[in-house]
């Protein structure tokens, strides 16, 4: 059994969720909403047309998605490697999400991950990541519905 999905079952007794709450006024180009995660890290977080698709003030789904993939991936990095019996000093993981207005769908999350790991090999690094994209949650909700890629460089 993966290291990820065992320390998964020997941790959680039911299935996981979490929650999130947008709250909308007003119209889809001039309204304004907000956002508030179940852990209140994002306690009514602003969000607008503007902030999605112009450069306002504020968040929007795009960038949380990319928040998403970025963090489930890094960690999933961490577990693979700590199962090949490597612990990362650093893993950075820049995701881009790329809606496409004319297809009206998010259709890429592309990750870009940098790691400072002893005594790995680049080949060792590079199979821990594939792992680390094919396997961790967020890609497997995203795969599919968008394309997936990724550039891996070892500090």
């Amino acid at each position: 059994m993966p290291i990820f999905a065992y320390h998964l079952q020997s941790k959680l007794s039911a299935i996981m969720k979490r929650n999130a709450t947008a709250v909308w006024n007003g119209s889809g180009k001039e309204g304004k909403g907000n956002l508030t995660t179940q852990s209140t890290v994002l306690n009514k977080t602003q969000y607008s047309f503007s902030s999605r698709f112009e450069d306002g003030v504020g968040t929007n789904p795009e960038e949380l998605m990319a928040a998403a993939h970025a963090g489930c991936f890094t960690m999933k990095l961490s577990f693979v490697l700590g199962a090949a019996g490597f612990t990362a000093d650093e893993i950075e993981t820049k995701c881009v999400i790329t809606l496409d207005p004319a297809a009206g769908a998010i259709t890429k999350s592309e990750l870009s991950v940098t790691a400072k790991v002893p005594g790995i090999t680049s080949e060792q690094f590079q199979e821990a990541a594939a792992d680390a994209k094919a396997n961790c949650p967020v890609s497997k909700a995203y795969a599919g519905s968008m394309e997936i890629t990724m550039d891996a460089t070892l500090a």
